[in-house]
């Protein structure tokens, strides 16, 4: 998540849904589809399949990770996380193959609240898993291969764009 939603999306997502009254609502996108409240995002869909790949916390940054495409490298007290195009993670990497990336197109300012929150909770709705990494100008999303179309048109739906 941005800078701006370190404090968790249960309570972003909240403030982003309320309206004048108070309670959590919707808003009328003028073709009769209800459409959740909170920023409109333009998303970039990258080309290409996606891992998300778990090495030994001690493990150094892999080299065969780096390249074109979206590339995060993120390290906890428990593992080395490598997101990156699945054709480059070696064969016998513990891995989870199979995901198409979404960029939200920034930059957004570290205060700006609900950007995350208002892409995930069509797709939460809908049923859809997310793994979310955040960078310091934007936000990339990624969803399952097989629910691309899906969580595509589900984010249309909810109002949000497409980048050029």
């Amino acid at each position: 998540m941005t800078g701006g939603e370190a404090g968790g999306l249960g309570a972003d997502a909240g403030a982003a849904d309320q309206d004048a009254g108070g309670e959590a609502g919707t808003a009328s996108g003028g073709d009769g589809r209800e459409r959740a409240r909170g920023p409109t995002v333009r998303l970039r869909p990258l080309a290409g399949a996606y891992a998300v790949s778990r090495l030994a916390a001690d493990a150094p940054f892999p080299a065969w990770a780096d390249g074109a495409g979206f590339v995060s490298v993120s390290r906890t007290s428990a593992e080395l996380s490598v997101v990156c195009l699945a054709t480059r993670v070696p064969a016998g990497v513990r891995s989870d193959d199979g995901w198409r990336c979404l960029e939200l197109c920034g930059p957004f300012a570290f205060d700006e609240t609900g950007i995350v929150a208002s892409v995930v909770a069509p797709l939460s709705a809908g049923g859809l898993g997310v793994f979310v990494v955040s960078t310091f100008d934007g936000d990339h999303l990624m969803v399952k291969a097989e629910s691309f179309d899906r969580a595509w048109a589900l984010l249309l739906a909810a109002g949000h764009g497409v980048a050029d």
